[in-house]
């Protein structure tokens, strides 16, 4: 996908009152699991260009202490303020990311330190975030205006309706994680916890603590090919780049770290 489908100047009228410049940024879900009454459904979103404003919200103590900074900051730049951050779906709120940080100081990251999984060598490399690209929603395949999907499950044949996570679920899916982490040290959710806030029904059991009980329950081999299913059909940006090993010439793909450096170009200063 070219620089331009992801980044798109806006060409609408400007706005009244509005002072600053702006961008219309692709969602990779385009919208379709949107409510139609919702501006989301457009699969669009226009973003403020970040000033020395926004760079305040960044270094501010208090919100980097308590991991508010980059809401905050996504917030702050959103210019259609009846969309609310919650709401995004967890791959267009990357996408989302990945556009401000752009927008914000351009399309080079890096130099960043890469382990080759081959060979352990330590490589240097800068990223060309422009050249990412969306892994998008194939219209033809979902019902527009629904967040709701069906999978048969390969071991127990169980049908199991589901729902991609938002923001708010992935917030509530930490607070979950979090009140477990103080009750047992040892204790892990992660995968319980996502599946029980996307599950909506199996077998058409809708009653909560029944799907939940369910899916502490479920066969191994049918969480595995859900999550898998899952991930296969979710739209978000594909944060992978290539990469060659300078060491043993492996021709590697790695995921783009989230190190400082994305939102605080000049850590190292």
């Amino acid at each position: 996908m070219s620089d331009e489908i992801i980044l798109q100047r806006s060409t609408s009228a400007p706005k009244q009152q509005q002072t600053f410049p702006t961008e219309v940024i692709d969602l990779p879900s385009k919208g379709i699991f949107y409510p139609e009454n919702s501006p989301l459904s457009s699969g669009r979103i226009e973003l403020k260009l970040m000033t020395a404003k926004e760079e305040d919200i960044l270094t501010s103590p208090n919100l980097l202490k308590k991991g508010l900074a980059i809401d905050k900051l996504l917030e702050s730049l959103i210019v259609n303020k009846d969309i609310k951050l919650g709401d995004l779906l967890l791959g267009d709120k990357n996408a989302v990311i990945f556009a401000v940080r752009r927008l914000a100081y351009g399309d080079k990251y890096g130099p960043l330190e890469l382990p080759c999984p081959k060979c352990q060598a330590k490589n240097q490399a800068t990223v060309d975030l422009g050249q990412l690209t969306h892994k998008e929603a194939d219209e033809t395949q979902f019902k527009p205006g629904e967040n709701l999907f069906e999978y048969t499950l390969p071991a127990s044949k169980a049908v199991v309706q589901f729902k991609l996570l938002t923001d708010n679920d992935e917030k509530a899916i930490e607070r979950d994680n979090a009140a477990l982490s103080k009750i047992s040290k040892t204790a892990s959710s992660e995968i319980t916890s996502r599946l029980k806030k996307m599950i909506i029904s199996i077998n058409g059991e809708t009653d909560p603590a029944k799907v939940k009980a369910l899916v502490d329950n479920m066969p191994s081999r049918d969480s595995l090919a859900l999550r898998q299913h899952i991930r296969e059909i979710t739209p978000d940006i594909d944060a992978t780049f290539e990469f060659t090993c300078s060491e043993c010439g492996a021709e590697e793909r790695a995921a783009v770290p989230m190190t400082v450096q994305f939102f605080w170009p000049d850590a190292r200063v």
